[in-house]
């Protein structure tokens, strides 16, 4: 196939078919690993320059490790890929008659299209929690959080006012699922361990850490079991759970429940919810419940070269009549699948459906605290499911540099409790919330 001149992104010409990928998440990271670069051109689009190990977000935002340790510049993990080509542009809409996407820069045609474009917070439509809650999205969100909450700490730690040092200390994470869980978790083993030290002069039993989550359960999508046993850590390490209960508001300020309970609170963080980050241009009918609805191929509904690999991507399937879980082991397996399949296509040779093997499900409360269900029914808890959690972590980290990084980290933070990333960097990127100024704490 030959395409008549460049694209507007500057990708040369070439007489290979092009594959354009969007997105640099898990699904299209191994879905271009396993491509033969001598057969396709293939383009990725993405609004960041790095792959990020998304598992560990939140333990950037606690301090834990550093930015730079979870993730990996794409360009560097493809630079001996032949006729690779990356473009840190966001793509806004697929015409799929012209066989184009469109980007702030320019159109870029393909041959074949890849849309692994993930997921974005989900706010169900309450613009107020959206403008004053903070998510875990990407390093940006990461790095934004764990600026709030230390300087939430500087500022109560020189403010007089009971009231409002208690609104800066306590904290709600709305969203019980394992970003939840693992927030609440790390933020807990921090005031038990950490903040003391560094704040000798605030009582951190006036810190709450609250869990709010519209199911009966934390952790839904894990067993009863795993369920059960992190309910039971969390409140062992001092964390408000509040389960049947939902988030309706939220100023900057104050937390209201769907009770009636008000929560004063400076820090929401919102992981009640997400939706696939769809892109404008293909008909109603390729989507359901928010994803590319997809067949056993990866194929967008009504299209042979469109397809869409992991977060993004709803395809029912024996077992998963909802579509398969938007975590990394589905769209890491489906990228690789779809990597095969055009190998096969190369060949001659039909497709082959993709299948999915459940690896398990891992979430970690603390230190020695974390629940595994794993394949054959074996549920594991406590340090043996610790020990699990940390091994597979370190094993699907990007880069040599980045697993020793991070075993190190937290090597450090075993044998010392302590954390070494407490640092702010920049301000803090939403809109301030109308509180009155405290009342300064006099120093001698």
């Amino acid at each position: 196939m030959s395409h008549l001149s460049e694209s507007s992104l500057n990708v040369p010409r070439t007489n290979k078919p092009r594959i354009v990928v969007i997105g640099g998440g898990f699904g299209a990271i191994n879905f271009v690993q396993r491509l033969p670069g001598h057969d396709f051109q293939v383009v990725m689009l993405s609004k960041q320059n790095y792959h990020g190990f998304w598992p560990l977000l939140y333990q950037v935002a606690t301090a834990s490790v550093e930015p730079e340790s979870i993730a990996e510049p794409i360009r560097k993990l493809f630079r001996r890929q032949e006729d690779f080509h990356f473009r840190a542009v966001p793509a806004t809409s697929i015409d799929a008659v012209a066989k184009t996407v469109t980007t702030p820069l320019g159109l870029v045609p393909y041959d074949y299209l890849v849309v692994a474009t993930g997921t974005q917070s989900n706010y169900f439509g309450n613009e107020q929690i959206r403008q004053y809650a903070f998510n875990l999205k990407d390093l940006g969100d990461a790095v934004n959080l764990r600026s709030q909450l230390l300087q939430s700490l500087e500022e109560a730690n020189v403010t007089q006012g009971p009231t409002q040092r208690h609104a800066l200390l306590n904290i709600v994470i709305a969203g019980a699922g394992p970003t939840g869980v693992e927030l609440a978790g790390s933020l807990a083993e921090m005031r038990r361990h950490v903040l003391p030290c560094d704040y000798p002069g605030l009582n951190f039993r006036e810190m709450n850490i609250y869990l709010i989550d519209g199911a009966n359960r934390v952790l839904p999508t894990l067993s009863a079991e795993a369920s059960h046993q992190t309910l039971q850590d969390l409140q062992e390490l001092g964390v408000i759970v509040k389960l049947n209960e939902l988030v309706t508001s939220y100023d900057g300020q104050t937390v209201i429940l769907n009770s009636g309970e008000r929560i004063a609170s400076h820090t929401l963080v919102w992981a009640a919810g997400v939706k696939g980050a769809l892109l404008e241009g293909l008909p109603a009918s390729t989507q359901e419940r928010g994803r590319y609805l997809v067949n056993s191929f990866n194929q967008v509904h009504g299209y042979d070269d469109i397809f869409a690999i992991g977060d993004i991507a709803l395809m029912k399937a024996a077992g998963w009549p909802g579509g398969h879980p938007q975590v990394a082991q589905p769209a890491i397996q489906q990228g690789r699948h779809l990597a095969k399949n055009f190998r096969r296509l190369l060949q001659g040779e039909p497709f082959k459906p993709f299948k999915y093997f459940n690896k398990g499900d891992l979430a970690v409360i603390g230190r020695n605290r974390a629940v595994a269900d794993l394949p054959g029914g074996i549920h594991l808890s406590g340090f043996i499911a610790w020990m699990t959690w940390l091994f597979v972590h370190i094993f699907f980290l990007i880069g040599f540099r980045n697993k020793m990084v991070v075993l190190v980290n937290w090597l450090y933070q075993l044998v010392t409790f302590q954390r070494g990333t407490r640092i702010t960097i920049l301000p803090l990127n939403r809109p301030a919330a109308k509180v009155e100024q405290p009342k300064a704490m006099p120093i001698g």
